[in-house]
């Protein structure tokens, strides 16, 4: 199963990605994450996740991929490897001549309990992954409390 969104940020990809590796004020921005560690490859994370009206999730993520200003992937696992894992993917690619980005921010989940736990995760996620983008456009932008908060509300937020 795969959950995948998209939103377009006004700003190029390198002050979207300053925004999105720095885990230490992502308690200022974030609905719906909290990431301690460093955005380096192979590095061991805290990730707590909270769904809107869902539970919260703690793990130990491994980070698999890191190209600056461009791709951050990690790996968790709940249990064990090969019960429950998702890879989750923020991918920045350039819009205008890099003027602006488009984020993908996505995650797969695999293993044997990914056909039952995965649909129990799909709305809640999917919805905190909305308000991620949201948040974090708004945070990269410097938006005023004027703009609309609802995910995906009049800010190019798709999902699929």
């Amino acid at each position: 199963m795969e959950l995948v969104t998209h939103i377009d940020i006004d700003a190029p990809p390198e002050r979207v990605w300053e925004v999105l590796t720095d885990f230490d004020h992502y308690h200022e921005w974030n609905p719906f994450a909290r990431v301690a560690g460093r955005p380096t490859q192979n590095a061991r994370l805290h990730v707590e996740l909270t769904p809107p009206s869902g539970r919260t999730m703690r793990f130990r993520p491994t980070v698999t991929r890191v190209e600056h200003g461009r791709d951050l992937r990690w790996l968790g696992h709940l249990l064990r490897p090969g019960v429950f894992d998702g890879e989750h993917r923020f991918v920045l690619e350039p819009l205008d001549g890099g003027n602006r980005t488009a984020l993908t921010h996505a995650e797969v989940f695999t293993g044997v309990l990914s056909p039952l736990a995965g649909r129990a995760v799909r709305a809640g996620t999917q919805r905190g992954f909305e308000a991620m983008n949201v948040a974090l456009k708004r945070r990269v932008e410097g938006a005023s409390g004027a703009h609309d908060t609802r995910a995906g509300a009049g800010h190019g937020q798709t999902t699929t």
